[in-house]
């Protein structure tokens, strides 16, 4: 018998409704279903190993069909080839319907796990004592019957044709026909309510129908939650329609226009979609959006948009500075032609204001900081929408098309601007109440507060409370006065206005003159994205000098940047002052300063050197600015003996190693003390070091070990990188390149996996050992995720196009707007590395025994 064999077995399919725990198919049933039913190799399942595993939500693994493991054993090595011809969508359709079949076999033995009990349910029915009364169990079971017999006869039909594979293969009449039995499951689903209702109420009445879910789990007898089994098994016919959908347009993708399947395909994917939009109750709702305002009477000294965290939410305000008062506002929602207004929120007179200090806040609440992946989703989806608004644009789309992007694009950038601040900037009033504001940018809390404590030591005013009239008017100014008219969202732009700069900004920091006395100095570099200043680089600390020489080097990725902005701080070692909130910056700010990013004057390739003055101190810095499509450039070295910019099969061979030399020696010493560093492997090391690494490593020094015990972690990290940028070909081959690009796009797991394994197995070997060997590193660089704040998600945004970037022969024909790079073949490149992060321990060997049971005939 095979092992872990069951109805469920784990499979994909239920990632949106895992089975509860308790209720499964008794082993001896399931081996009478598969025994009893006629297939192309149950029998066979018994007399050897399975190769293939799948995943389900809770991580257990269960071995794929025997039906399964013979479609995927004839499945075509089409992929490897990434030829974008007919026959190759025809083998991808092959794929899609081997990894489908394989999910509908598991899908009817779901129903006929769900269908056993209905038996002896009904015998007891009409007897003395019933279990269950007979309108009970049609109520419960209503409809399952004509769904397993649909589902049964399009297995039945569909599995010999994919068995006997050929170009002129037709199977779209069977998706037409299994569509348009969709009736069945509105039938179903209009009861499903009523269906789990009965079923809950009968567990917890009724002993005897409790005793019916019991189930047997690792050879013992446990009692089922008494919900599990119709939550587990009544829900999987609703999650099949979705699935089938999803495979409709893996299907449509991969068929030729021309093919007689694909009206058939396309007439089934109309009828499915309308099915679920008719069931489909769960729409966003409608955000709504929040335009900006200004002051009156009193001069108003400064205003504009902050996020407030309120009752344990974020709220965007619109922060109004007076000469003698803070206010918070809100603008209204007012119905269409009506004069707009603002709301009151709160406000502080300036005597009564104070910033708290660290110490002094612990009552404040706790910031809640949004995952660091969630936010790149939400970037890269920002991405893909500002592509397809231009790709309309230049295709002199309908206006009515190119506003319902622009209103989706706004929607995401307002929620981004909203859940990416989480440096806190606390007020406080002397009469009890505090208040909370999150930024994204150390240099606006600073310009906020050093604004309100100027005007602190001029005022002559003193405390005051506002009548509800004076709190009415200086409110109704506010619209009026304000001098920030929108939410600093990209969708608020104008079309004539810079789209800002994407690609590489390359700044060294050289050093800063102007401090009265000795102190511990250091840099940060802010630019701004999506609409909001971010920091992204830091230099190092300068101990005890007036004239700090950091000469530091800094790769910075602009999206759409206009502004560079630096900030000078002097180092804060009191330890009362530090606080346990990890945003928190307690360090003096010295300086700050910023530039306009003028495309003209950057874009040249030679250095542009320039000076930043900010209260008397001169910060000297030199930049230059490489666009997207240059950095994307994979140059071979012209000098073989080194490591850089030379094949790894080269690098292994000369060394008799399987993994090169330079990957092991970084990781391990990233292993070593730098996987709890805060932002490994995103924040930049010094270009200077890793300069000298690149030199040490390419001349084989016999100091390399030395040097790297002394070196600045991130320094190592960014070495790895530039070694896997530098390769002239990307670690996962330009050749399979396309065929990764289709493999992630597919929409239905089993297909999916079937694909990206099969993937893996066509690298060459030392790709494949060293691709292996990396992904358990930055796994286990992710377990450290609450210390180093590094998820899988962060590691594929930072490693993707690292690894999977093809070399510029192969790139020529993707290259177009840089934004569009960006967006689309980035964010798929992230995804296949994610994909591989988020998926059980991948080994070598089990890849390779794999291989050769697929390449035999069954």
């Amino acid at each position: 018998k095979t092992p872990g064999r069951g109805p469920w077995g784990g499979h994909p399919s239920w990632h949106s409704s895992p089975p509860r725990a308790g209720w499964q198919m008794p082993e001896w049933d399931m081996e009478m279903l598969i025994s009893g039913r006629p297939g192309c190799a149950a029998q066979q399942a018994r007399a050897q190993p399975l190769p293939w595993s799948f995943l389900d939500a809770g991580g257990d693994t269960c071995p794929l069909s025997s039906r399964a493991a013979c479609w995927l054993s004839q499945a075509p090595c089409c992929v490897a080839q990434g030829e974008r011809d007919a026959g190759k969508g025809l083998e991808m359709r092959k794929l899609v319907l081997s990894g489908f079949l394989a999910s509908e076999e598991i899908y009817i033995n779901q129903l006929e796990a769900l269908l056993l009990p209905m038996k002896p349910l009904k015998a007891t029915a009409t007897t003395s004592q019933p279990v269950l009364t007979l309108q009970q169990i049609e109520t419960i079971f209503y409809k399952i019957q004509d769904i397993y017999e649909i589902h049964k006869e399009f297995y039945d039909s569909l599995c010999p044709k994919v068995q006997q594979w050929d170009s002129n293969v037709t199977m779209g009449h069977l998706f037409q026909k299994l569509a348009s039995q969709l009736g069945v499951y509105k039938a179903f689903v209009d009861n499903y309510k009523i269906a789990l209702e009965t079923a809950e109420k009968c567990s917890q009445s009724n002993y005897q129908f409790q005793k019916i879910s019991e189930v047997s789990r690792a050879g013992r007898w446990v009692a089922a939650d008494a919900s599990s089994l119709p939550t587990a098994l009544l829900y999987k016919p609703i999650d099949r329609v979705t699935r089938s959908t999803l495979v409709l347009h893996d299907l449509l993708k991969h068929t030729p226009a021309d093919h007689p399947d694909y009206p058939l395909l396309q007439d089934a994917l109309r009828i499915s979609q309308n099915f679920l939009s008719s069931i489909n109750e769960d729409i966003d709702p409608r955000r709504t959006a929040v335009t900006t305002p200004k002051g009156e009477t009193r001069q108003l000294v400064k205003d504009g948009f902050l996020v407030e965290l309120s009752e344990g939410s974020r709220k965007l305000r619109h922060v109004f500075l007076f000469t003698d008062v803070l206010l918070c506002a809100k603008l209204k929602k007012t119905a269409v032609g009506k004069h707009q207004q603002y709301d009151c929120k709160w406000y502080v007179p300036l005597a009564d204001l104070v910033f708290p200090s660290p110490e002094e806040s612990e009552h404040c609440p706790q910031v809640h900081v949004i995952p660091d992946h969630e936010l790149e989703d939400m970037k890269m989806k920002i991405s893909a929408i500002k592509s397809e608004v231009q790709k309309e644009k230049a295709n002199k789309g309908q206006s009515r098309a190119i506003e319902r992007l622009k209103k989706k694009m706004f929607e995401n950038e307002f929620w981004l601007l909203l859940n990416s601040p989480a440096i806190p900037f606390r007020i406080h009033n002397r009469n009890g109440k505090s208040y909370l504001f999150l930024l994204s940018s150390d240099y606006e809390r600073s310009e906020w507060r050093e604004a309100i404590q100027k005007l602190q030591k001029k005022g002559k005013f003193g405390a005051f409370v506002l009548s509800s009239v004076e709190l009415q008017v200086l409110t109704g100014s506010c619209f009026k006065l304000r001098t920030v008219h929108n939410i600093p969202v990209t969708s608020n732009k104008d079309d004539d206005e810079s789209p800002g700069l994407y690609g590489f900004l390359h700044v060294i920091v050289h050093s800063a003159k102007g401090f009265k006395q000795s102190a511990n100095l250091y840099c940060t570099l802010e630019v701004d994205s999506f609409g909001y200043f971010v920091s992204k680089a830091k230099t190092r600390v300068f101990r005890d000098t007036t004239e700090p020489q950091w000469n530091e080097e800094f790769e910075i990725e602009l999206e759409g940047s206009q502004s560079l902005r630096i900030l000078c701080y002097e180092k804060c070692y009191d330890k009362t002052k530090l606080n346990k909130d990890n945003n928190e910056i307690v360090d003096k700010i010295m300086g700050k300063g910023q530039i306009q990013l003028d495309p003209q004057a950057v874009q040249t390739k030679n250095w542009h050197m320039d000076v930043i003055e900010m209260n008397g101190i001169k910060v000297e810095f030199s930049m230059k600015f490489t666009s997207r499509d240059m950095s994307l450039k994979r140059t071979p070295s012209k000098k073989q003996t080194g490591v850089f910019g030379v094949k790894i099969s080269v690098v292994t061979k000369r060394e008799r190693s399987k993994v090169p030399y330079i990957v092991r020696q970084c990781i391990e010493e990233v292993e070593k003390r730098g996987i709890e560093e805060v932002g490994i492997y995103r924040i930049s090391g010094v270009a200077t070091d890793i300069q000298a690494l690149k030199a040490v490593f390419d001349a084989n020094n016999k100091d390399i070990l030395v040097m790297l015990s002394d070196m600045d972690i991130n320094a190592i990290a960014g070495t790895l990188k530039l070694y896997f940028r530098e390769l002239p070909e990307p670690l996962l081959t330009d050749r399979l390149y396309p065929a990764f690009m289709e493999g992630i796009a597919l929409s239905d797991p089993a297909a999916k996996e079937n694909c990206m394994m099969h993937l893996l197995r066509s690298l060459p070997d030392p790709n494949l050992i060293t691709f292996l060997f990396l992904l358990e590193h930055l796994k286990r660089v992710a377990e450290k995720e609450p210390i180093n704040k590094m998820s899988l998600h962060n590691l594929a945004t930072v490693f993707g196009p690292t690894l999977l970037r093809p070399s510029e022969g192969e790139s020529k024909g993707h290259l177009t707007l840089a934004s569009d790079i960006w967006s689309h073949d980035v964010m798929a490149q992230v995804q296949v590395l994610l994909y591989y992060l988020q998926h059980p321990p991948i080994s070598f060997t089990e890849l390779k025994r794999n291989t050769l049971y697929f390449s035999t005939d069954v």
